[in-house]
């Protein structure tokens, strides 16, 4: 599956960028909100967006979990002018799917996706 072109609608996030956000997630769960480690093709976490979001889940309540294979099915790209808005549901270990998203931006830079968190919140 590519990413989709078609800016009217939503569309499920391509299965090439689900490795990606995994490991996204994952350093969260870790508590890298910094995305100290690294991620491939994923700008570092600002630190004042870093502490936002460990503040946002932590007021939440629950403890975030890996991605499990549902998650794909609520998450979705849509097309920008620029690139890509990507949400990504978040699964907590006491509730499973909860309310809350992590959203990303996604960009094409030399034929290669790149990605940017913006924030986890519950829209």
């Amino acid at each position: 599956m590519q990413a989709a072109t078609d800016p009217d609608r939503e569309h499920p996030v391509p299965e090439s960028w689900r490795p990606t956000l995994r490991a996204i997630v994952d350093a969260l769960v870790e508590g890298d909100y910094e995305l100290s480690r690294g991620v491939p093709n994923v700008a570092p976490v600002r630190t004042d967006t870093a502490k936002h979001m460990r503040d946002y889940v932590a007021d939440y309540g629950e403890s975030l979990i890996a991605l499990p294979a549902e998650a794909w099915t609520t998450s979705v790209s849509s097309r920008t002018r620029t690139g890509w808005n990507v949400l990504v549901d978040l699964w907590t270990q006491e509730s499973g799917r909860s309310d809350m998203v992590l959203d990303l931006r996604a960009f094409e830079v030399d034929d290669v996706v790149q990605f940017e968190v913006y924030l986890i919140y519950v829209p």
